[in-house]
């Protein structure tokens, strides 16, 4: 659905890493496709930049890491869009900026602006501060990165303080992981279709596992990450929100209020993390790297249990499960389904030899989806084994189609649909329910890079196993026998 209102884009930080590599050819992108299609940008940072050289560093960012030639092609039309206020100049300075571009709309048009914050948590208060003073802040709204406080104190006042200056439908805190196609498809596949939604319970559901390990290391974030850690970093922000759209009631509407009201009660549903259910871990050789303590404790890897506590789930455990340098890199959802009675199969059939069935979702830019069931071997007796039913998007013709989680956050945002962003009361609450574990964090054990994490995790999620790296081969329908 195209933005057919005038928006002024305010990108801060925008000589940034995440502008290089996300915002501006995301912006392009929505240029392109004329979701964004009446837009101004102007870029800000701390960088001496002029209007000039800022498009030359935009369109070395989309030449690198653009999407198709015909993102590139729309450059000529895009690049005179693009302006820059250096951030030496100020509150005045960005504000002058501003009207100039915006004059640029014939008289009577009235362009929201939109206020990107791609900017280090501990400059963000201080770019609302400026927003306020050069008076940006009547008919704007302003995209935050995360982290979004780093306990419950700390959150409090960080809400407190934008509340200050924005209204909470003004400010919309951003979660990538959110933004790609296959979590919004879970939404789709679960209340869409009669198939699996009445069995999407306690009843039939054994336990949930969310997994997203990392290959790359720390290398270039070790000093930020050493005040952070992988709960904070990752866990709070992104996997409980993952665990919300896959664990909500249905909303009485696919409206933004309704279900980030959905969102909040399974958040209020959740029972405290406990440190007995948490494996913390470093792999081996964080501690070297510069700007890390040498007696560092902090965790580039956690694994947990927890509950959400309401009628739906009481009972099933979710697994969830993130590190940095693991053996391999991925983001998955696995639903794991209740085993039935073996008695009638026969001794040695092979039921139940490869745990039970699953329904798996990619939360990849693939954007897939896979079931697994037993079924008969061909050929004589009862002779089971483990089949796969998948889906990609890219097997579809819908594949052009797909926005980058950058670019539909971004367009959502400029609509005022705030879907796929985390509200204060919902981050407050996660918060709340992470002190027990903040107050007293369990031991950080070693682990080798490569590796799934420390050994302990196996104890964690006994009697089930993890489902990476087990998870079956994705086939390619392009290739022979696949």
């Amino acid at each position: 659905m195209p933005s057919e209102h005038p928006t002024t884009v305010v990108l801060f930080g925008a000589t940034g890493d995440l502008s290089r590599r996300k915002l501006l050819p995301g912006l392009l992108h929505l240029f392109k496709t004329g979701l964004l299609r009446d837009i101004r940008v102007v870029g800000t940072s701390l960088d001496d930049y002029t209007t000039e050289t800022f498009r030359d560093f935009a369109k070395e960012a989309v030449d690198e890491f653009g999407g198709d030639d015909g993102d590139k092609e729309a450059w000529p039309e895009f690049a005179p869009l693009l302006h820059f206020a250096p951030g030496s100049e100020g509150a005045a300075g960005l504000r002058r900026t501003v009207e100039e571009v915006e004059a640029t709309w014939p008289d009577g048009t009235d362009p929201r602006r939109l206020h990107y914050l791609s900017v280090p948590p501990k400059a963000a208060l201080s770019v609302v501060d400026q927003l306020r003073e050069a008076a940006l802040v009547e008919r704007s709204r302003i995209i935050m990165e995360k982290p979004f406080g780093t306990d419950l104190a700390s959150a409090t006042e960080l809400n407190r303080q934008l509340h200050e200056v924005f209204e909470e439908e003004q400010i919309f805190r951003i979660d990538h992981f959110l933004g790609k196609e296959a979590a919004q498809n879970i939404l789709a596949f679960r209340f869409a279709n009669g198939l699996f939604e009445p069995i999407w319970h306690r009843h039939h559901i054994d336990h949930v596992q969310i997994d997203v390990p990392e290959e790359l290391g720390l290398a270039q974030r070790a000093s930020f990450y050493e005040a952070t850690g992988a709960y904070r970093d990752m866990v709070v922000t992104h996997l409980f929100q993952v665990l919300a759209f896959t664990a909500m009631e249905p909303p009485t509407a696919l409206e933004p209020a309704a279900i980030s009201e959905e969102k909040n009660k399974v958040f209020r549903s959740m029972l405290p993390i406990e440190p007995h259910d948490v494996v913390r871990g470093q792999y081996v050789g964080y501690r070297d790297l510069d700007g890390v303590a040498r007696d560092s404790e902090t965790e580039t890897f956690v694994a947990l249990k927890c509950y959400v506590d309401n009628w739906r789930w009481a009972g099933v455990p979710f697994y969830l499960r993130t590190g940095k340098r693991m053996a391999q890199g991925a983001r998955i959802i696995s639903i794991a389904f209740k085993e039935p009675p073996r008695s009638m199969f026969p001794a040695g059939s092979g039921v139940g030899d490869h745990g039970p069935d699953h329904l798996t979702f990619d939360l990849a830019d693939q954007s897939r989806m896979s079931l697994s069931f037993y079924g008969k071997k061909p050929g004589p007796g009862m002779a089971l084994d483990k089949l796969s039913m998948q889906f990609a998007m890219h097997d579809t013709g819908w594949a052009g189609s797909v926005l980058e989680a950058y670019e539909r956050l971004i367009h959502d945002a400029a609509r005022g649909d705030h879907t796929l962003f985390t509200s204060a009361r919902g981050i407050e609450r996660l918060w709340e329910i992470s002190t027990p574990l903040l107050e007293n964090p369990t031991v950080v054990r070693p682990y080798a890079p490569g590796s799934w994490g420390p050994n302990q995790i196996h104890q964690l999620v006994a009697p089930f196993t993890w489902r990476l790296p087990f998870e079956r081969s994705w086939r390619d329908p392009n290739v022979a026998g696949a």
